[in-house]
């Protein structure tokens, strides 16, 4: 008898397995001794992991323990919403879920905390959900020749609240009540923070200016919004975070990479400029009376986080192979053993590199048509190094105390565009242009990918033919999925590649593939395409 896989409500079971651990893990969290003094220890970047592990709509308990500075990192994390390689934007709807989060731990909880981050940050997430006006502004009144006058106003609401004599409507109703009630405590309890955000989100309220010689400059609501994604790009960038267009330059940049000789490159401009920016973290030394056993019960739960899953113990690219496992190491990973043991300052900046490439990667770059995960940005930047390396003319022991990882990386991202994305999409225009197909609809199809390909090869970005290629499916999903692995912004060798070069038949997952990081799977990628029009024609 076949099992199912939803319960008796005909919910998946996997997606229920997957919140009894998370609910375990919150336990976890919350059960651990002295929680209260270890939550305002931890990094934002870690306690938001924790966050997105559980879910936020289960973490007021443990939000409630955190400080507004942790709270301001964890928001330049969380609240903000962009594809990759395009500036992101504050998002509503996520804001209003944290209100509600912080609302949940106690109206008094929420006001300490929302009072202790910038205040425009909150001005701003607030005017994307209330439009605030002066009410003796926007009352009807009488002229002094008897005539009664109501103001007209550019924003009409069905929801609508006075307070302080401040009229307050709802640009959506979404989180309305919970708006409400977190202004009326702020405006009982906190008088001062409720006049400061009120004036705000008042400026924010104005109407559009009159269309003039002007009117293409910002609202202020836009105006704001740009400041505010500022503020936070120079934030993110003294902690090495790197900006979507510069993230998408450098990666343009590097699909040109070029040695000149035996010359050594010159430093991307683009990376030394992030590097520059960077701030070292302030030094961990304890203060004199804290009590050892405080800084014991914080690397215990950061251990326990580790096991769980939950956060990286370090970078998988640095990880030092095990010495009974020395013959399967990558030259990556030799190269590095060799620094660790030899410059531990020069490992520290090989780190630091590293560290930048995946950032860039997940700012940057999609992976099969959506963002990288930090697991995948690690991998893929552990890949694109690996092949670099076997790539570099020359190569010699040591070559990492004197030579940076981003040219490395520089060198294999060019071998991943030119011989794998550009040299698949050129194979594939040549296996069409002698592909006929007795259906004239599927062959008029196969026309449209030729030319939408044809385009956007000439630009030099022919990934942006992805949903054209979806004509293949009906001639083989195999190689379709392939060839969606291959040509692409970071291209990935999916296991129909290997699959089709063998003889035995098997089944494959669609979601299997594997990051190039080696010559031998260019080669093999090569193998696969001069079979290409076999493939096609079935």
């Amino acid at each position: 008898m076949k099992k199912s896989n939803h319960d008796e409500q005909g919910r998946p079971l996997d997606a229920l397995r997957s919140n009894r651990d998370h609910r375990n893990l919150l336990e976890r969290v919350l059960d651990t001794p002295g929680i209260a003094q270890i939550v305002p220890e931890l990094r934002p970047e870690m306690l938001h992991r924790v966050i997105q592990t559980i879910g936020l709509e289960d973490c007021a308990d443990l939000v409630a323990l955190a400080t507004p500075q942790q709270l301001m990192g964890v928001f330049d994390l969380d609240l903000w919403r962009g594809d990759p390689g395009f500036d992101e934007r504050l998002d509503a709807g996520r804001f209003g879920i944290w209100l509600e989060v912080l609302m949940e731990a106690g109206p008094q909880i929420a006001a300490q905390k929302l009072a202790g981050l910038d205040v425009d940050l909150v001005v701003a997430g607030l005017a994307q959900h209330i439009a605030v006006f002066d009410r003796s502004a926007v009352g009807p009144f009488t002229t002094t020749d008897g005539m009664e006058i109501t103001p007209r106003r550019e924003h009409k609401s069905n929801v609508s609240w006075e307070v302080g004599g401040y009229l307050i409507e709802g640009r959506q109703t979404d989180w309305w009540d919970t708006i409400v009630d977190l202004l009326m405590f702020l405006h009982e309890e906190h008088h001062d923070f409720f006049n400061r955000v009120m004036r705000g989100c008042r400026t924010l309220s104005n109407s559009a200016p009159e269309i003039d010689g002007l009117h293409d400059l910002l609202t202020d609501r836009e105006q704001d919004l740009f400041d505010l994604a500022l503020g936070r790009e120079q934030r993110r960038g003294k902690k090495g975070y790197v900006p979507p267009a510069e993230a998408q330059a450098f990666l343009q940049m590097s699909r040109q990479f070029r040695m000149a000789g035996d010359a050594l490159p010159s430093p991307n401009p683009i990376a030394r400029a992030c590097f520059q920016a960077i701030e070292p973290p302030p030094l961990d030394a304890p203060a004199a009376n804290e009590p050892e056993t405080r800084r014991d019960r914080v690397a215990a739960f950061i251990d326990m986080l580790v096991g769980a899953g939950v956060v990286p113990d370090q970078p998988r690219a640095l990880l030092n192979a095990s010495p009974d496992d020395v013959d399967n190491r990558t030259v990556l990973e030799t190269q590095l053993q060799q620094l660790y043991e030899l410059d531990s300052a020069a490992y520290a900046m090989r780190t630091e590199e590293f560290a930048f490439l995946a950032n860039t990667l997940i700012a940057g770059c999609s992976l099969q048509g959506r963002p990288f995960t930090p697991r995948e940005a690690s991998d893929a930047a552990t890949a694109i190094c690996n092949l670099g390396l076997e790539s570099w003319p020359g190569l010699r022991s040591q070559f990492l105390s004197n030579h940076d990882l981003v040219s490395v990386f520089q060198m294999g991202w060019s071998v991943l565009y030119r011989e794998v994305c550009i040299h698949t999409a050129e194979s594939l225009l040549k296996a069409l242009a002698g592909l006929r197909c007795r259906d004239r609809q599927i062959q008029a199809e196969i026309k449209r990918l030729r030319i939408e390909l044809a385009k956007h090869l000439r630009d030099g970005r022919p990934w942006h033919a992805r949903e054209a290629l979806d004509t293949l499916i009906s001639l083989d999903m195999p190689t379709w999925a392939a060839l969606l692995g291959l040509i692409a912004e970071c291209p990935v060798m999916h296991a129909a590649v290997g699959a089709s070069l063998e003889t035995q038949t098997h089944s494959i997952s669609p979601s299997a593939f594997a990051f190039i990081g080696h010559k031998t799977q260019v080669m093999q990628i090569d193998k696969f395409l001069r079979i290409l029009p076999a493939r096609l024609t079935g």
